[in-house]
């Protein structure tokens, strides 16, 4: 991104200012101080001085210099540093030409630990509340000297803006975003090759592309369905289902496990409504209504119309007789 496109910040320049933004990310509260772009005219010093917060400092264009504690660094496109809290900092534009900041200042307070799970990782939440604290502890520890920005943390800069600005759907959460992005993007630009990092979280395949089968099947079961069908919704082969589905269903076959599922369905619409027997066999995908009854009788060793007789009208506070997944009825209240 050049400079030029950074300029549209100029327009309003307390288009961020303006707004309230304090949001909580994993155990954190961030609070947005300043975010902005500010031009340095040529020589403009600002003195030494410090903060109790986090404040990020990017150079989109021109060069300068800064002192971090006692060392001095030359400042320039595409670089940036972070000071903060309570590091003593002092920067100087270049005498000839002005130099541009984008600004990111921010307070950042932990909130009191909840109660922790013994139980491992497993939610999209307690990734992100990990990532966090992973962020903000490096974060902490960064060297005091600029770095390179090589994951382009300047560009969130104008994303926020723009959200900022024009108001659409979504908007907070594109700023949200792009405040944890300049810092996630920021602590990135310090790591080392040999830095032990997080994992992103892996799933399990064979119990994830089961899952999927079994939701396919349950969402198709009315009409005609292969395991050719439900291979191919799963980008896998026909082989490979089957093995698949031998290894987590040993006792059943695809068919057996299509049935089962119509069967259920077969029993809901039975306690449900008054539909004829052959109207549910059909829209539970069996071929008609004699077959329905054969596989029905011979599987639970009832008719669907003695199923219908003995539980519809104890459906009101008495036990109902269903069937589970397994294939077998169970009393449920």
């Amino acid at each position: 991104m050049s400079l030029f496109q950074y300029k549209e910040m100029y327009e309003r320049m307390d288009a961020l200012e303006r707004l309230d933004l304090t949001f909580h990310w994993g155990p954190y509260d961030i609070r947005v101080l300043h975010c902005h772009l500010v031009q340095f005219s040529p020589g403009k010093i600002i003195n030494f001085h410090m903060h109790a917060e986090y404040e990020f400092h990017f150079i989109p264009g021109g060069k300068g210099t800064v002192i971090l504690e006692d060392t001095q660094y030359p400042l320039g496109p595409g670089m940036f540093y972070l000071t903060g809290p309570n590091v003593l900092h002092y920067q100087e534009a270049d005498m000839r030409e002005p130099m541009e900041e984008l600004c990111l200042h921010i307070d950042i307070v932990k909130r009191p630990a909840s109660k922790q799970s013994s139980e491992p990782i497993s939610r999209s939440s307690d990734w992100e509340e990990l990532e966090a604290v992973n962020c903000i502890e490096k974060l902490q520890s960064l060297p005091t000297q600029p770095a390179m920005d090589k994951y382009m943390a300047m560009s969130c800069f104008v994303e926020a803006y723009r959200a900022a600005q024009h108001s659409y759907i979504g908007s907070y959460t594109t700023i949200k975003q792009a405040i944890i992005q300049i810092l996630l993007r920021s602590v990135r630009a310090y790591e080392k090759p040999e830095e032990d990092l997080l994992s992103i979280p892996t799933r399990n395949m064979k119990q994830y592309r089961y899952k999927l089968a079994i939701e396919y099947i349950r969402t198709n079961y009315a009409q005609q369905l292969s395991i050719d069908d439900v291979a191919q919704n799963l980008r896998l082969s026909t082989r490979q289902l089957q093995r698949l589905l031998k290894e987590m269903e040993p006792t059943q076959s695809f068919s057996q496990i299509v049935e089962v599922i119509r069967l259920s369905a077969v029993c809901k619409q039975l306690l449900a409504s008054d539909a004829s027997i052959e109207a549910i066999a059909l829209q539970c995908g069996f071929s008609s209504g004699n077959y329905l009854h054969s596989v029905f009788k011979q599987k639970y060793g009832i008719t669907p119309a003695q199923y219908r007789l003995e539980n519809q009208p104890r459906i009101n506070g008495s036990a109902v007789l269903q069937l589970n997944e397994g294939g077998a009825f169970t009393d449920e209240i």
